[in-house]
C-alpha cells in the first residue's frame, strides 16, 4: 500500500463514537479491529490520535494530567477504531479514582476479542518508568501484543533518546508480549506519524 493511500485511509473520515467510564459502557462495534494508546498522563496520547488522523479537534488535548478519565473510541473511515485509555501515574486524583480506572483498563485489555495491538507511549525525556513497566506486565499477562513508542522526539537530545531507547531494548527480553522494536515519533515530525500509520495498517486486513 502506497503512503498516500494510507495517509487517505486515516485522514477521510473520523468519528467520535463512545466514551467509556464503565465497562458496561464499551461500545459495540462489529468485527472492527481496534488499536489502544496507553501510557502515563501527559506522554502525548490525545496528541497522537490527533497527528495519525489529521484533525487538531478530534481527541481533546490537555496540558493538565489525568484529563482522560474514560476509554474513548474513535472509528477511522469504518475501517478501524482507536482507543484513547485514561492515562496512569496520577499524582492529583483520589486513590479510589485511579484504582476504578485501573480496573476498566485491565478489564478491558483482557476481554476484548477486537483488540489487536496496544501501543505503549512514552516520553524519552522521562523514560521507560516503574508505572510503565507494571503495566507492561499486566500486558504481558493478557497475552495481547504491545509495541513501545516513543514521543516527542524533537524535544531530546540524540543522547537522551539513545539512553531511553537502550533502557527499553534491555528490557525486551523481560516482556513476552512487548514487540521486540521501537517505534520513534514526533507530532511535529511528518515522516515519524506516517510510519506509525503504516506500522497500525500492517495489522489490519483490508
Amino acid at each position: 500500500m502506497s503512503a498516500d493511500f494510507i495517509k487517505k485511509l486515516f485522514t477521510t473520515s473520523a468519528e467520535f463514537v463512545a466514551g467509556a467510564a464503565t465497562i458496561e459502557q464499551i461500545p459495540s462495534l462489529g468485527n472492527l479491529p481496534e488499536f489502544a494508546f496507553v501510557g502515563r498522563s501527559n506522554v502525548g496520547k490525545s496528541s497522537m490520535i490527533n497527528a495519525l488522523v489529521g484533525r487538531n479537534g478530534l481527541v481533546r488535548v490537555s496540558v493538565k494530567p489525568g484529563c482522560t478519565r474514560q476509554l474513548n473510541f474513535f472509528k477511522i473511515s469504518e475501517k478501524f477504531v482507536l482507543v484513547d485509555l485514561p492515562g496512569y501515574g496520577f499524582a492529583k486524583l483520589p486513590k479510589s479514582q485511579m484504582e476504578n480506572w485501573n480496573s476498566l483498563i485491565i478489564k478491558y485489555l483482557k476481554g476484548r476479542r477486537e483488540l489487536k495491538r496496544i501501543y505503549m507511549l512514552v516520553d524519552p525525556k522521562v523514560g521507560l518508568k516503574e508505572s510503565d513497566l507494571q503495566v507492561a506486565k499486566i500486558l504481558d499477562d493478557s497475552g495481547i501484543s504491545y509495541r513501545i513508542v516513543l514521543t516527542k522526539i524533537d524535544k531530546c537530545s540524540k543522547e537522551e533518546l539513545a539512553k531511553t531507547e537502550n533502557f527499553i531494548k534491555g528490557q525486551m527480553d523481560k516482556h513476552a508480549a512487548m514487540y521486540p522494536e521501537l517505534i520513534a515519533t514526533s507530532i511535529k515530525l511528518i515522516n515519524t506519524i506516517s510510519e506509525f500509520r503504516h506500522e497500525i495498517i500492517t495489522n489490519i486486513k483490508l
